[in-house]
């Protein structure tokens, strides 16, 4: 484990965390780098929220934009990608701060990924007839019967891990998540000082419904458009994530776009509401409200001291 330290900067979607990762990673001579599994992805920047251009040119920011709609993208790629800019950074004497709201991606990059437990292709094909037959709703519910803990915490599209759950489970007979468990780490690959940013129930909602409205008048959909217009079809994974399938549907004529908008508000409360739950189960976040910013700064600084610091960092 390298004594230099890794700042965490976690939060729900919407919660305010863009603005206060600019201000720390200026305070802290710290370069950022994303931990949002969608805005991995290039031409998709509305709908992801991404940091803006003036933002970028403020702070350096690594993992933007560094692949296509198209192409495979999972925890384990992140991870190989997210590793090597932190260890660069260390050797620059320059502070990491990880910014995003996949908890997954956040949690790996610290303790790495549990790999023991085996695949099978033959069962996967299985699964995907299954899937056709049946549809991913039916496979999910399957993987909540068998493995309640990782099936409440999947989300019902999320196919990918869906698919997984049940593939370790009929090879094994074992949940994955009990799998998980007993992946264990002599040590966490870096020192980690962990931030957790909350809001008010009523207030975080308040705040995910304009920022949906702003998402449509900043052209939303004429960019959803444009990732269709480019190929991008609409099963890719990216293409039915948050926001970006209800406009596919919207565009396809089975809804108006005033549904798509209250589609993409609900579902966003609710995805916002497992992010919350992810991380209050990590007892090493120290929860603020974004507004703190005062309070945060010192708290981190006061973490820092604990640590053998980059000589550059102040």
């Amino acid at each position: 484990m390298t004594h230099f330290p890794v700042v965490l900067l976690a939060g729900p979607t919407g919660v305010g965390k863009t603005s206060l990762a600019i201000r720390l990673a200026k305070h802290l001579g710290a370069e950022i780098i994303n931990a949002d599994s969608m805005q991995v992805y290039r031409f998709m920047d509305i709908g992801t929220a991404k940091p803006a251009p003036e933002e970028r040119i403020e702070v350096a920011h690594h993992l933007l934009d560094v692949v296509t709609p198209n192409e495979p993208f999972d925890a384990a790629r992140y991870m190989e990608m997210a590793r090597p800019v932190i260890d660069t950074l260390h050797t620059s004497g320059r502070l990491p701060l990880v910014v995003g709201g996949t908890g997954l991606y956040m949690k790996i990059l610290i303790k790495g990924i549990c790999s023991g437990a085996p695949s099978s292709e033959i069962v996967r094909r299985g699964l995907l007839e299954q899937m056709q037959c049946l549809g991913l709703k039916a496979l999910h519910d399957e993987l909540k019967g068998v493995d309640p803990i990782l099936g409440e915490r999947i989300h019902p599209n999320d196919r990918q891990r869906i698919l997984r759950g049940l593939e370790v489970f009929r090879l094994t007979g074992k949940p994955l998540s009990q799998w998980q468990r007993h992946h264990r780490f002599a040590e966490d690959r870096y020192t980690a000082v962990k931030i957790a940013l909350g809001r008010e129930r009523t207030e975080l909602y308040g705040r995910i419904e304009q920022r949906v409205f702003h998402m449509m008048e900043q052209g939303f959909v004429a960019e959803v458009e444009g990732l269709l217009e480019m190929g991008f079809g609409p099963d890719l994974k990216p293409m039915q994530s948050l926001g970006y399938r209800q406009v596919v549907r919207h565009l396809a004529g089975e809804y108006p776009i005033e549904a798509a908008v209250r589609e993409i508000q609900k579902d966003t409360r609710h995805y916002a509401r497992r992010q919350m739950t992810w991380f209050r189960n990590d007892p090493e976040y120290h929860w603020f409200h974004p507004d703190e910013r005062e309070r945060i700064i010192e708290w981190i600084d006061d973490q820092l001291e604990r640590y053998a610091k980059p000589s550059s960092i102040s």
